[in-house]
């Protein structure tokens, strides 16, 4: 076998080892939908890091607003190629750690996703939001003081 086409060869076994994990990462780890309603899928580090962290409070704050169902995969259960964090609505990634957003997400990105997918209200809003607003006049007083 010539040099050029073993190098020819190894180029493609290595381009096709990286499709391989780059659909690995795309597959949504968990279930994409639960009795019709997409699913908000969040991937974490293990333990959760700073990060994992922020997803799983903006994920909490969203369940005080909407009808979503959230589940929280801890990266060693999510697959082999799985990054954390990770975000994931039904079978498509919002968010991956090194990719889109740097698995960071935000409140209103993700309010605005469940609004353009019309994704039910609760009836009465969650008094998470409550401690959150009191949360944030605490820390505007102590930093008032100093």
């Amino acid at each position: 076998m010539s040099t050029i086409r073993r190098l020819f060869l190894s180029i493609l076994a290595l381009a096709s080892l990286g499709a391989a994990s780059a659909a690995a990462l795309a597959q949504t780890p968990g279930p994409t939908s639960l009795n019709g309603q997409k699913v908000l899928t969040l991937v974490s580090r293990d333990p959760p890091g700073v990060r994992c962290n922020n997803n799983i409070q903006i994920a909490a704050e969203l369940s005080n607003v909407f009808k979503v169902p959230v589940v929280v995969v801890p990266v060693t259960y999510a697959g082999p190629g799985a990054k954390a964090p990770a975000v994931y609505y039904g079978g498509q990634i919002l968010a991956v750690d090194g990719g889109d957003h740097n698995g960071m997400i935000s409140y209103q990105m993700l309010a605005d996703v469940l609004d353009i997918e019309g994704a039910p209200k609760q009836e009465q809003q969650g008094r998470l939001m409550e401690v959150k607003k009191d949360f944030e006049a605490l820390k505007t007083s102590i930093k008032a003081a100093n």
